[in-house]
């Protein structure tokens, strides 16, 4: 947040305006897709063999049940999230998310100007008042 707030005031040093787009993503780690998740780790990162079936392992038979007012629910199994807590968690969280860099690139805005956290993404982008309405 620290650099977002030095982008900003230096482009206001320069006469320009600061375009701020914050994605705080609530549940975000619960939502991940294992299957998408072990592509882009294969096709993306190149992970193969072992490493990959590790991570599959990691991901898969796993269950939740849930508890209330003394009663137990059927046992479900997780199709979707990584586990919290763990070392490993945010690590794939960040790799299955690494395509917010390529929508960047794409739409022609700078990787410096981006800033990932976790669930927390920040995209800022600077230019003249006259300019808003393009950017």
């Amino acid at each position: 947040m620290l650099r977002v707030w030095s982008d900003i005031l230096t482009a206001a040093d320069q006469r320009q305006v600061t375009l701020l787009a914050l994605l705080d993503m609530s549940s975000a780690f619960d939502c991940v897709d294992h299957d998408l998740l072990l592509q882009r780790l294969h096709i993306d990162f190149g992970l193969n063999d072992a490493p990959l079936e590790w991570i599959c392992s990691f991901l898969s038979d796993r269950t939740y049940q849930l508890a209330y007012g003394g009663d137990l629910t059927h046992t479900y199994l997780l199709r979707y999230g990584v586990p919290q807590g763990s070392v490993l968690g945010p690590l794939l969280y960040a790799l299955y998310t690494v395509e917010v860099c390529h929508v960047v690139e794409r739409h022609g805005m700078h990787l410096h100007k981006l800033h990932l956290y976790a669930n927390d993404s920040q995209i800022c982008t600077n230019v003249t008042v006259s300019d808003i309405t393009s950017a």
